[in-house]
């Protein structure tokens, strides 16, 4: 199974490790930092080593609320939500791709949370980045 690109624990992902695997995609996670600080200033990412998956993952949060989790891959990073049934009518009406909607209501009730992943390889992906963040702040 592939995995994230940020794999060595000992090299915490910085500016620069961060530019050397996204690539051309830096500019849209730049972007996606700037849009959080004006847009939400009270998100933060927190950037930790998971043992279990081996690699480096952001923790997008929001007083001690988990929103998303940020991963890094080679030219391109990923930004994934799990949500619970609750969130179905807020993603229906959003302005999600038809593709993210349909693979998050038709995964099945009988799971108690359910994904939304998005794939950020230009700054234009963002703007489903920012709409999944703002259906989990709604949530509560």
């Amino acid at each position: 199974m592939e995995r994230p690109s940020l794999n060595d624990s000992k090299e915490f992902p910085d500016d620069n490790v961060l530019a050397r695997h996204l690539g051309p995609a830096k500019s849209a996670w730049d972007a996606f930092m700037a849009m959080l600080k004006t847009d939400h200033p009270l998100v933060s990412v927190e950037w930790r080593y998971y043992n279990d998956g081996k690699s480096w993952l952001g923790k997008v949060t929001q007083k001690g609320k988990t929103l998303a989790w940020a991963a890094a891959w080679d030219e391109y990073f990923t930004v994934a939500s799990y949500l619970n049934a609750k969130a179905e009518d807020l993603v229906r009406a959003s302005f999600l791709d038809k593709s993210h909607k349909d693979r998050f209501l038709c995964s099945g009730s009988e799971t108690k949370l359910r994904s939304i992943r998005i794939e950020v390889r230009k700054k234009s992906d963002l703007k489903a980045v920012m709409e999944l963040i703002g259906i989990k702040l709604k949530l509560k």
